[in-house]
């Protein structure tokens, strides 16, 4: 199982209304197919009264074999449903990697 879906089904744990992991290794100075850099979108009624430092904490609870392991850097944008839709569904782009490419 690819680092990626392991990621996708530790997550639906938390019953997400909204879920996408990208993996953005390609964006970095990694090998071609490396599984290192992802982003996670994640909308859950489950974050309604949580403070995001909370929701951070039991994302990477969630992950930590990940981060322990293959994963070197993970973006989380946890939302509730009301502040997903503030936001018209939308969540931050990634910035571009300044760690050099293999263009």
């Amino acid at each position: 199982m690819s680092i990626q879906a392991q990621i996708e089904d530790k997550l639906k744990t938390l019953s997400p209304i909204w879920l996408t992991v990208e993996n953005e290794s390609h964006r970095h100075n990694v090998p071609p197919e490396s599984e290192t850099h992802f982003k996670v979108t994640l909308v859950s009624e489950r974050f309604e009264g949580m403070m995001p430092v909370k929701r951070h904490q039991q994302l990477y609870a969630l992950l930590a074999d990940e981060l322990a392991g293959p994963v070197h850097a993970l973006a989380l944008h946890p939302y509730t449903p009301d502040e997903w839709q503030a936001r018209g569904g939308q969540r931050p782009d990634s910035p571009d990697c300044r760690g050099g490419s293999r263009a």
